[in-house]
C-alpha cells in the first residue's frame, strides 16, 4: 500500500463560531483560534480542518457563502486568517479549508446578477426552471424542510435549493462557473492551505431533466436525491476538479458524501482515478434511525454497526482510503449516542475513541470530544439555533400539531446544535469561552466538564486521545494494517484484528454498561506481546484468555 503523509495524520475539526471567543462579542472568532493552537499541539493532531470563516450572511452558520475570498467580519479579518495560518505551519501542523461549491448564498453576487434577467451572463450559473401548472418545477424537498424551489416573481420562475431558500445550488453544467471556483481554490492554495474539505461535492451533478420524484403517498414535497447524489457527470467534474486545481499542490481532500456507498467510494478515493484522497460517508451515523429518517430514533444495534464498519474497512482496503469520525458539527455528541454520559462517561468515551482510532484510515476529532463533551438540553425551542431544528419543529408541531415532548426528544437526541454548544475551555462562567453573551448557550455541565480540567489530569479523556494519537505515529500497523472482524454475531463486544506483515494487534471493546465476558475465538491466532492501551489501570497482560471486560473497557493488545 502506497505510504501518504494524510493518512498518517490526524485532523482536528474546528467550528469557528463556538470554539473560543477572543474580544467578548459572544462569536468565536479567527485570533481566538491563534490563542489556543497550543491546546491543540499538545493534543498532538497534525491537521486542522476549519469550518468555514467566509463572508456569509450567516442564514446556515456559514455554510451559505456571499464571498468565497473574503472573511467573515465577525470572525476577523483577512490578515487575521493569514495569521492563523503562519501561526498553524510554525508549529508543524497543516490547515484544510472548508470548500462549499454546490450552493452559495443568495446574496453571492453571482446570484444577485443571476436573479435579474433570465438573460443575464449569471444566469446559468444557477438552475432556474418554469413552473408547472403554476406549481413548483418538481415534487423535490429541502433538507430542511419544505419545496427545494423558491419562486421568484422578477423572472417568473424557480430556482433550485437543496438545503435552505437562501443557499441556491451551483450549476456545474456551466464551464464558466466551474473555472470561477477553480480559480477560488487555486487562490486559497497559493496562499499556503494544505487541502480542502469538500461540502456534500457528490450533489454537484443533477439529473438534468430535473424529474419528479416517486411519491406513492401523495406527499407534497419528496426526497429527490436519487436525481442529484453521485449524479450522473460527478467523477468527470471530480477528474476535472483535480486535472484544473488539485494536481498542482501536495494537498488533502475529503469530500462529504450523503448516500454515498463502497462501491462508489472506490471510485471516488481509488488513487488512479484521480479524484478525492477519502470521503465522508454517513451509513454508519443513520443506524440508530427508524425508517422515518433522522428524527425517527431507534437504538443502536451493535452487529449493525460492526457489519457497516467491516463493510468499509474491506471494501476500501487496497483501492481507496476510508476517513474515521464518530462527530462532527452535524452529529450529535457521540459519548451520549453510543455511550453513557452519565455514570460512565469517561469511560465510554475512551472506549469509543479506541475503538476508532485503531481502525484503518485517517481519524478526524471534532472539539470537545477529546474532553467528552455531551450531548445537551435545553429548556426551550427558542434557545435553538439551528435552521434544520427550527424548521422540523415548526413543520411537526406547528403545522401538523405533532406532540411537542416527543419532537424536542428527537431534538435533544439527535440535534445538530449538540454539537454547536461553546467549547468547555474552564469553569467560569460561560465555560470560559466567551465574557460576552454566547450566541448558543454553553452546556450546563462545563463546571466539571472542561479543557482545563482534563489536561491537569492525567488520567483523563484528553491525555487518553494524545497516546492514541502517538501511538498511531509510532505503530504502521494501525495505519496500514489490514482488518478482520472477531464475533460477528455479538450484541455487546467489538472486537477485530489489524494485520501487518508479521505483526497483529488484537482490540477488544466492551459498548454496554454491564461486565462482559469476551471469548477467545476458536479460529485466532494470536499471541500477545504487550498491552498497547487500555482504559481501565491494572489491566495485567497474562496469556489470551476468556476475559470480563468492565464496562465500556477497552484493551489493545499487540502480538503476532
Amino acid at each position: 500500500m502506497k505510504k501518504a503523509w494524510w493518512k498518517e495524520s490526524v485532523v482536528y475539526q474546528i467550528y469557528p463560531r463556538s470554539f473560543y471567543d477572543s474580544n467578548g462579542d459572544g462569536i468565536g472568532d479567527i485570533n481566538g483560534i491563534i490563542q489556543k493552537l497550543d491546546y491543540l499541539k499538545e493534543l498532538g493532531v497534525d491537521v486542522i480542518w476549519l469550518s468555514p470563516v467566509y463572508q456569509s450572511p450567516n442564514d446556515d452558520n456559514g455554510y451559505d457563502i456571499s464571498n468565497y475570498q473574503a472573511i467573515m467580519k465577525e470572525f476577523g479579518t483577512m490578515t487575521d486568517w493569514e495569521k492563523l495560518l503562519e501561526e498553524i505551519h510554525q508549529r508543524d501542523m497543516k490547515l484544510m479549508m472548508d470548500l462549499v461549491v454546490n450552493h452559495s448564498s443568495d446574496e453571492h453576487q453571482w446570484f444577485i446578477e443571476s436573479r435579474k434577467s433570465k438573460d443575464n451572463a449569471y444566469r446559468d450559473y444557477y438552475i432556474w426552471r418554469p413552473g408547472k401548472e403554476g406549481k413548483e418545477p418538481n415534487n423535490w424537498k429541502s433538507t430542511f424542510s419544505g419545496s427545494a424551489w423558491e419562486y421568484d416573481s422578477e423572472t417568473d420562475e424557480y430556482y433550485l435549493h437543496i438545503f435552505s431558500k437562501k443557499q441556491p445550488d451551483l450549476n456545474w453544467e456551466n464551464e464558466k462557473l466551474r473555472d470561477e471556483i477553480y480559480s477560488m481554490m487555486r487562490w486559497w492554495l497559493d496562499k499556503g492551505i494544505d487541502g480542502f474539505r469538500m461540502d456534500v461535492i457528490n450533489f454537484i451533478s443533477k439529473v438534468p431533466e430535473l424529474p419528479d420524484a416517486p411519491n406513492p403517498n401523495g406527499e407534497p414535497y419528496v426526497s429527490g436525491s436519487r436525481f442529484f447524489k453521485n449524479g450522473p457527470r460527478i467523477h468527470d467534474y471530480l477528474q476535472e476538479v483535480h486535472q484544473e486545481v488539485l494536481s498542482k499542490y501536495e494537498v488533502m481532500t475529503v469530500g462529504e458524501m450523503p448516500g454515498v456507498d463502497v462501491e462508489e467510494a472506490k471510485k471516488y478515493t481509488n488513487p488512479e482515478r484521480n479524484e478525492l484522497n477519502m470521503v465522508f460517508q454517513f451509513e454508519h451515523m443513520d443506524l440508530d434511525s427508524g425508517p422515518g429518517g433522522k428524527w425517527d430514533l431507534k437504538p443502536l444495534d451493535l452487529r449493525d454497526l460492526k457489519s457497516n464498519i467491516t463493510k468499509w474497512q474491506t471494501g476500501l482496503h487496497g483501492v481507496g482510503w476510508n476517513s474515521l469520525y464518530l462527530n462532527n458539527h452535524d452529529q450529535p455528541r457521540v459519548v451520549s449516542r453510543f455511550g453513557n454520559d452519565t455514570t460512565y462517561r469517561v469511560e465510554s468515551a475512551k472506549m469509543l475513541a479506541t475503538f476508532l482510532h485503531m481502525l484503518q484510515g485517517t481519524p478526524y476529532i471534532y472539539q470537545g470530544e477529546e474532553i467528552g463533551m455531551t450531548n445537551v438540553k435545553f429548556a426551550s425551542i427558542n434557545d435553538y439555533r439551528d435552521i434544520e431544528i427550527l424548521n422540523m419543529y415548526k413543520e411537526k408541531v406547528l403545522d401538523r400539531q405533532e406532540n411537542h415532548d416527543q419532537v424536542m426528544q428527537s431534538i435533544y437526541v439527535k440535534g445538530r446544535d449538540n454539537a454547536r454548544t461553546p467549547f468547555q475551555w474552564n469553569n467560569k462562567p460561560n465555560g470560559g469561552f466567551t465574557t460576552g453573551e454566547p450566541w448558543i448557550n454553553v452546556n450546563s455541565n462545563y463546571k466539571e466538564i472542561n479543557a482545563e480540567a482534563a489536561v491537569a489530569d492525567p488520567k483523563s479523556i484528553f491525555h487518553y486521545y494524545r497516546k492514541l494519537i502517538k501511538l498511531r505515529k509510532q505503530h504502521p500497523i494501525i495505519v496500514y494494517g489490514d482488518y478482520q472482524l472477531m464475533h460477528p454475531e455479538d450484541k455487546e463486544s467489538f472486537t477485530y484484528l489489524r494485520t501487518l506483515g508479521e505483526e497483529k494487534l488484537l482490540v477488544i471493546t466492551n459498548f454496554t454498561e454491564k461486565e462482559i465476558t469476551w471469548n477467545v475465538p476458536g479460529n485466532l491466532e494470536f499471541k500477545a506481546k504487550k498491552i498497547l492501551i487500555s482504559n481501565y489501570a491494572n489491566r495485567n497482560l497474562s496469556e489470551l484468555k476468556n476475559l470480563t471486560l468492565k464496562p465500556y473497557e477497552a484493551i489493545v493488545y499487540l502480538g503476532e
